[in-house]
């Protein structure tokens, strides 16, 4: 069984090298009070007393204003940011879609990146076999895959990344936005790849500004500002009150 368990979790960055007095301004002043002086540096406060749960089933939206921690909570989920307060409990295999082409590598050949990525990814030899000849259809790159990738265009890379990542098997699936891999069509493909990648998943959390990608994807939704968490539960309602408060602060 697959469990997520945030309990009063902070993330607090500290920038060093704010040197600049006009940048102190700014970054001190005019920042809703994301930041705070800590000695001779900036302590950027990205997540805020956040606490929610997840469990199996459970297909969560993070929806929210640039800089409102989104991205941050996806990091904390993954392990890569660790909580400066609070506590993180985690049940389940974690698999992180927001850094696709992470363990590329430029001078190898496609098929053999599809190798590379998949060990990095601790999948059995067996369990990447079993898998390439699907990663090799859905590119639709052809001969491509036997030559270097540094050769690709940025959309074919693009391609080859996400289909190595769909290669694995998710308990978890933290996604930041829908990846974009080239021409509308094959986007469409993409989605609907990633849409049924979701639904084998115990637990999703996807951050996106797209409201369609969420109301496809979810069955519930996070709201956060200034890495605090505003409201937490059913699609329609929380998306209700975010467009209200959105209209709100665009009249003001």
């Amino acid at each position: 069984m697959a469990k997520i368990s945030l309990n009063n979790v902070s993330v607090e960055i500290p920038v060093f090298d704010v040197s600049a007095t006009s940048l102190r301004k700014l970054l001190l002043g005019s920042i809703g009070g994301q930041f705070n002086r800590t000695g001779g540096h900036v302590l950027v406060s990205a997540l805020k007393d956040l606490s929610f749960e997840a469990n199996d089933g459970d297909r969560i939206g993070l929806i929210g204003r640039n800089g409102s921690g989104k991205t941050t909570l996806l990091r904390v989920l993954s392990d890569v940011y660790p909580p400066t307060r609070g506590s993180v409990e985690i049940s389940g295999r974690i698999s992180p879609m927001f850094e696709a082409t992470l363990g590329m590598s430029a001078d190898a050949t496609g098929m053999e990146n599809i190798r590379i990525c998949g060990m990095l990814w601790g999948l059995t030899n067996e369990q990447i076999s079993q898998g390439l000849e699907d990663v090799v259809a859905f590119t639709e790159l052809g001969e491509y895959l036997n030559v270097p990738v540094r050769t690709y265009s940025m959309g074919m890379f693009m391609r080859l990344a996400f289909a190595i990542a769909t290669l694995r098997e998710p308990e978890i699936l933290l996604l930041d936005e829908v990846i974009g891999v080239g021409d509308a069509a094959f986007f469409e493909k993409a989605y609907t790849r990633l849409k049924s990648m979701a639904r084998q998943s115990r637990i999703l959390v996807i951050a996106s500004h797209g409201e369609r990608i969420i109301r496809d994807l979810c069955n519930k939704v996070l709201w956060l500002h200034n890495g605090a968490l505003v409201e937490f539960g059913d699609v329609d309602r929380v998306f209700a009150a975010y467009k209200k408060e959105v209209a709100k602060s665009v009249a003001a």
